[in-house]
Parts: structure tokens; sequence; C-alpha cells
């Protein structure tokens, strides 16, 4: 008893999950943690304050099932949201990868495809498989961009059941306009998936792909907490779409999916939506300063509406993520040669970020 008595090869595992490997980015102690697009900024204490309320109500009542539809969030989340939408066109669930799930669950399975343009957000292809699906890998140009033609003729020839466009693009931060997203809409049979877990971050008075919904039955737009408003913890993501679709994403949620505690807590956060958002203003200059910076260190930092910057020029990607480590700097190398990539932090982050690779420079 307690003694490990198989191996994972031993067990009757799916076949098509022999040899896969699970998501996860590096974790480590280091002053400086800037490797996995978290918000780095503390909840501030008044939103803390109202939340902490909110939980000891609910507290009250937790020996009862939450309710099932999670009512006054959707609400919040229409009202958050604006372009008219009401209650009937959101969905809700445990982060946003829990929603994406449950999208792949009603829309794709065996038998059936998800496509996305790579180099994107690395959870699309494992959540993908995990529903029995197979994941098709579309390109982009060499500095990551899609122009309409491109990407609606690689649709065509895919013919996808669930298509996913990352907007702003995971890892890379790259834009994608509202034109790219109705080609490819317009190009697709399936269902179109338009994460904009950063569109927050993206320049004021760019429009969201939410005002693409009214007419487009088989559009989603998918949104976190985790991002702007600093709730990567709390673990609550959120789409908008046809209320068809939310029928849908009703047949394979599981009974009672968000607890009482989660609603209470992301209710009361969403009250205090305009404190919140303050701080996307001060990521945003930060991530602008280390973007000015890395170019006079005669690095190559790419076009960023997120809260990171991904940068090219790096000679040895993996001796400079050492070197940082080294100096208490913890970013992430995500695959892409001669690239690594950093979230904007504090402004005392991101000083610790730019002096520790002046300082890795200064050695090699």
């Amino acid at each position: 008893m307690g003694g490990v008595s198989a191996r994972l090869e031993d067990l009757p595992l799916r076949d098509d999950l022999r040899g896969q490997r699970p998501y996860g980015a590096p974790q480590a102690p280091l002053p400086v943690a800037l490797n996995v697009n978290e918000n780095t900024h503390p909840v501030p204490q008044e939103v803390a304050d109202d939340i902490l309320d909110s939980l000891a109500i609910a507290l009250r009542e937790v020996n009862r099932y939450p309710d099932r539809e999670f009512t006054a969030l959707r609400e919040g989340f229409a009202d958050y949201l604006g372009f008219g939408l009401t209650r009937d066109q959101i969905w809700a669930a445990n982060g946003s990868n829990e929603v994406l799930q449950h999208i792949l669950q009603a829309f794709a399975g065996p038998g059936r495809t998800a496509f996305g343009f790579a180099p994107t957000y690395s959870m699309y292809p494992l959540l993908t498989r995990g529903t029995g699906a197979t994941w098709i890998a579309g390109a982009r140009a060499h500095d990551f961009t899609l122009t309409p033609e491109s990407a609606a003729s690689q649709i065509s020839d895919a013919e996808p059941d669930v298509v996913f466009l990352c907007a702003p693009n995971n890892p890379t931060g790259t834009p994608m306009s509202l034109d790219v997203i109705d080609a490819v809409y317009e190009a697709s049979r399936g269902i179109v998936v338009v994460d904009e877990a950063y569109q927050e971050f993206a320049p004021h008075g760019e429009v969201s792909a939410l005002s693409l919904l009214p007419g487009r039955e088989r559009l989603v737009v998918s949104r976190t907490m985790s991002k702007a408003f600093a709730f990567a913890g709390a673990r609550v993501g959120y789409l908008a779409a046809d209320p068809a679709v939310i029928d849908a994403l009703r047949l394979v949620r599981l009974p009672y999916h968000l607890s009482a505690l989660t609603q209470a807590a992301a209710t009361a956060a969403l009250r205090h939506a305009s404190t919140m958002l303050r701080m996307v203003d001060e990521i945003v200059t930060q991530r602008d300063r280390i973007s000015a910076t890395l170019s006079a260190l005669g690095y190559d930092p790419h076009e960023s509406w997120t809260n990171f910057v991904l940068f090219g020029g790096v000679a040895d990607p993996a001796a400079t993520w050492q070197g940082l480590y080294d100096e208490g700097v913890l970013i992430r190398d995500v695959g892409i040669p001669h690239h690594l990539r950093v979230t904007a932090g504090t402004e005392a982050e991101t000083t610790a970020f730019l002096d520790a690779l002046a300082s890795v420079d200064s050695r090699t």
C-alpha cells in the first residue's frame, strides 16, 4: 500500500494519448515570475473586501447546490461586455480552457477536426485530442500575421468542424483584424471561436469580435477573467454566442459545474470592472517599455496587443533563459527558434527583467 505499482505505459490508456505530455509551464519560487502571462498586480483592497463579503454570504448556503444556470454571473458578464448582449447569450466555466473544452465536446469529438493557425495557444491541440478530435495546424506568415485571403483559403481546404482564432494571438501577441475573422467565418462550415483572452490589452478604440455576432450563429467569442481582472487563481472563463450555442453547451457541462463560491467571487469582481481595468493601462505601459528597451538592446520584439512580449534575435534561447533564471527572473521559452516571451509585470518586475537581461547580455 502506498507504493507505485504500475507505470503509465502499463495502464490501458487510450491509444491517442500514449506518448503525449500534459500541459505545464515551468514553476519555480523565483522573486520575479513573468512566464505565464498572469496579471502580476494584486487585486485592489476595495475589490478584495467586496469579494470577501460576497463569499461570506455564499458560505451560509454552501450546503445547497449552486445556481445551475449561474444567472447573476451571466447577467454581470452581459453588462460588462455590452453590444446589447443578454444573459441568454453568455456561458461561463472554470477558466476559459473549460469553456473551450465544452465547445469541443459539443461540436468536435471523434471523427471531427479542429483547426488553428500555428504558432498559437498550446492548449488548443491538447483540448482537441483530449476530446477525441483531430487537430489541424494551419500556417501564418513569417511575422505571424494572417491575411483574409490566406486564412480563408486554408479553412476552405481543411473544412474543420471547429476553428480557433486567438485574437490577439498567444504566444506571439499578434493582433487579428475583423476582416480575417469575417473571412474565416464565411469560409467555414463549423463553429468559429475567437479567443479574446487578451482583448482588454488592445489599443483603445479597437473593436472586439463581439461586434460580429449578430447574424452569425456559428460564431463564438471567448474571454477570461485571468488576465485583465487579475483572477487567474479563481479560474473563471466565459463566452458570448447565439443562444442556440449556449443550449448546446448545456448538453456537455457537468451538473453544477460553477461553484457558489466561484459565482460569488466573479460577480463581485465584475461590480468593480472599472477599478480592475485601471491596472490594464499600467500593464500596457510596462509592455511598451519592454518592447522599446528590447529594441535598444538589439532584440526584435514583435507587435503585441497583449500583456506580454515575444522577442526574437536571441542567439541561444536556452542560455539566455538560464541566465535570467540565475538572476531570479523566470520567463518563457515557447519553442519558437531564437525567441523568448516575457510577461509585462509591475514597474519593479519589469525593471528587474530588463536589468537582468542587460546583465546576461554583458556576460555573453
